[in-house]
């Protein structure tokens, strides 16, 4: 019993530290996104970015958001940077954005027009062609903060080229 009482503080605080892989909680209508600080309201669009020195979790309310925020990294050519998105259809459903595939066409929070969701179906296209897209595209206009260029050469590999990582 004494054993119990002792270890119940230990089992309690373990709860307070995020997982070091995957994504971390998001708290809907208070987090904020990392690169345009608008709220993240929508869950169908949340990402994650998990990385950096101390593979922090990172949300965005946008997956576009994500993905120009991620390449102005210092750390994103490093290997072992994750990048989660909700499932557009069944949105408490974290998918690996590397291996999910992409409606386009859709309404996003920041415009890029792109939803995930977890197979293959007619009109659905895949990560490196997404990404490609958003990164042609730009920064949303939605977005006011002011983001210089990224140069190809500056890019991580798997965000130039779409090699899938885990």
């Amino acid at each position: 019993m004494r054993l119990l009482v002792l270890l119940l503080p230990v089992v309690a605080l373990l709860g307070c530290f995020e997982p070091e892989t995957g994504p971390g909680k998001v708290h809907y209508d208070r987090d904020t996104c990392e690169l345009c600080r608008m709220m993240v309201s929508d869950p169908r669009f949340a990402a994650q970015v998990r990385g950096g020195p101390d593979h922090k979790a990172y949300v965005f309310d946008d997956l576009g958001d994500a993905i120009h925020w991620l390449i102005r990294q210092p750390w994103a050519k490093e290997s072992g940077a994750e990048i989660w998105v909700n499932d557009y259809e069944h949105p408490q459903q974290w998918l690996n954005a590397r291996t999910a595939v992409y409606l386009s066409g859709v309404i996003s929070p920041m415009d890029y027009g792109f939803a995930a969701v977890a197979g293959p179906r007619e009109g659905t296209i895949g990560f490196a062609e997404m990404q490609a897209q958003v990164i042609q595209r730009g920064i949303s206009s939605r977005c006011a903060v002011p983001l210089e260029p990224v140069s190809e050469e500056s890019l991580p590999a798997d965000l130039v080229n779409g090699k899938t990582q885990p």
